[in-house]
C-alpha cells in the first residue's frame, strides 16, 4: 500500500540531502517497493507569509506517518518540533532518520546532528523509545525506508 508522507526536515541547510532521501525510490529500476508519496511542499510554504503553521495542519491531513530527517540543526528548528508534537497529537506515525554520510551535491557530507525526538516524551517515555530512529547510510534507507514507513504506519494503527 502507497502511504502519504509528510517530511520534516531543516530546509535551509539539508534541502539537498533531503531530495535525494525524499526521491530514492523513483530511481529503483525495476524494484517491486511501494513509492511513497510526499504531500508536503515545503518549497511553496516558504512564501506564504505568516502562514506556515496553517500549511503543516494541510499537509498531516491525509498523511499516515511523519517521517523526521534530522542532520546538524535540525534539533534546534523550532518548525521542527512542531511538526512532530503535532504529529504525536494527530497519532501519526513517526520515525526518525539521521542524515549523516548524505553528501551534499555542493558541500558534501555534514557533521553529526542530535535527534528532534528527543525534546519530547509522553507519560514519562522518551519519544526516541516510541519511534524508531533509523541511520539513512548504517541502515540502507535507500532499500528500507518504504519497510520503515509500513512499520510505523501500522504501529500508529493506520
Amino acid at each position: 500500500m502507497a502511504r502519504r508522507v509528510f517530511f520534516s526536515f531543516h530546509y535551509e541547510r539539508d534541502v539537498r540531502r533531503i531530495v535525494q532521501v525524499r526521491n530514492s525510490w523513483v530511481v529503483r529500476p525495476g524494484d517491486d517497493a511501494q513509492p511513497f508519496y510526499d504531500k508536503a511542499e515545503f518549497e511553496e510554504a516558504k512564501k506564504r507569509a505568516g502562514g506556515i503553521e496553517q500549511w503543516i495542519e494541510e499537509q498531516l491531513k491525509g498523511c499516515s506517518v511523519t517521517v523526521v530527517l534530522f542532520g546538524a540543526e535540525t534539533y534546534e528548528r523550532d518548525w521542527v518540533k512542531h511538526e512532530i508534537l503535532r504529529s504525536y497529537q494527530l497519532g501519526k506515525g513517526m520515525l526518525a532518520i539521521d542524515l549523516q554520510g548524505v553528501k551534499d551535491p555542493q558541500k558534501g557530507v555534514d557533521v553529526q546532528g542530535r535527534n528532534p525526538l528527543l525534546h519530547w516524551q509522553a507519560n514519562n517515555v522518551p519519544f526516541t523509545q516510541l519511534y524508531k530512529t533509523y541511520s539513512w547510510v548504517r541502515d540502507d534507507g535507500y532499500h528500507n525506508m518504504p519497510a520503515w514507513i509500513e512499520a510505523a504506519a501500522k504501529t500508529a494503527g493506520r
